[in-house]
């Protein structure tokens, strides 16, 4: 079925290339530029799968001179070489043949929530944004914290950070839902493992080309800001709330001590949750009758468990362990994101076909 519809695709990037250079299409501005943009989005998923069909080719070659004598052992050779590039062209081709999420170039707003656990659960959800920050740092993305709520133990009862990178929420998307820790906590003086969790929403940035949001739709409020945070705090009315009437979605900020920075970052924050909603709304009409094999990002989905006393990491969606809790915990997520996306992939293959 793989190279069946790889054949379709060829056949259909034949057609468009006699399309566009023809003169009826040149003198027919709209079907030209739609027609062009078809080509253009075909021509790498094209050229790849020409080298692919190349490489056959070199592996039957490669498979003949091996019954030449004098031959076998480099011939052996580079049938290895060929079946290796084969398998990786095969990934590329499958990487570009699943539907693009419009989101996936767009940076991240994420926010991470203690659940279940107390303290506990408070300091899971501190090492679960150390984590994820940390693993930006390794993208050589960058980080912003909107809005956080320290519990004064190290830990927080809820943290949201602005991602920026190129291809963020492509790498992030699959990290919403339910995280669980297993560990025995420092304050424990019989050595029980308790079990508390966190949660996560991971929301692609919105920017003004993707949602409109009307003026006249919020109730915006200034009030004093809270908490401990020095001499300057109360001192203006800094921190903002924001209320969208329409869907009732209200965000606060009041990290910065300026009254424009905080607007800024809640209007960030509203938006991507509006937008959320409203996708939300219309992936329910899509998918009613079937559920997507990695999960919905869901914060109710528990989808991964972090076992201390076996220094394990288990993502429950796929059935994916890794047994080096220390270094995912520091940010090494590669391994587990790229399962979860070679999942994905493969089950949206399997539905496109």
């Amino acid at each position: 079925m793989f190279l069946e519809k790889l054949e379709n695709v060829e056949k259909r990037f034949v057609e468009l290339e006699k399309t566009v250079s023809s003169p009826e299409t040149i003198s027919n501005r709209e079907l030209f530029t739609k027609s062009s943009k078809e080509l253009s989005e075909l021509r790498p998923i094209i050229e790849k799968y020409r080298e692919y069909k190349k490489t056959l080719r070199e592996i039957d070659d490669a498979k003949s001179m091996m019954e030449e004598e004098g031959m076998k052992e480099l011939a052996e050779i580079e049938l290895d070489e060929l079946e290796n590039k084969k398998e990786d062209l095969s990934r590329g081709l499958e990487v570009l043949l699943v539907p693009k999420d419009r989101f996936d170039e767009k940076n991240v707003i994420m926010e991470i929530r203690a659940g279940t656990g107390g303290d506990e659960a408070a300091l899971f959800a501190g090492e679960l944004l150390r984590m994820y920050l940390r693993f930006a740092e390794r993208q050589g993305w960058k980080t912003e914290i909107i809005e956080a709520s320290p519990t004064g133990l190290g830990g927080y009862k809820e943290a949201v950070v602005n991602i920026i990178g190129k291809g963020a929420y492509s790498k992030l998307k699959y990290e919403g839902g339910t995280h669980r820790v297993q560990r025995v906590p420092k304050t424990e003086a019989s050595g029980r493992i308790h079990t508390s969790a966190a949660t996560v929403a991971v929301l692609p940035e919105a920017e003004e080309v993707d949602l409109k949001i009307e003026e006249k739709d919020l109730r915006i409020d200034v009030y004093h800001a809270s908490g401990a945070g020095g001499q300057n705090v109360n001192k203006v009315s800094s921190a903002i709330r924001i209320t969208h009437y329409p869907t009732g979605i209200v965000v606060a900020c009041q990290d910065e001590r300026s009254q424009l920075q905080n607007r800024v970052k809640a209007m960030k924050l509203l938006r991507a949750r509006v937008l959320q909603a409203a996708e939300e709304g219309e992936k329910k009409k899509r998918d009613l009758s079937r559920k997507i094999m990695v999960g919905s990002g869901d914060r109710s989905e528990k989808i991964r468990t972090y076992n201390f006393p076996q220094s394990r990491v288990t993502d429950h969606r796929i059935g994916f362990t890794l047994h080096r809790l220390d270094e995912v915990m520091d940010g090494d997520l590669g391994e587990i994101i790229d399962a979860i996306s070679a999942a994905d992939r493969a089950a949206k293959l399997a539905k496109a076909e």
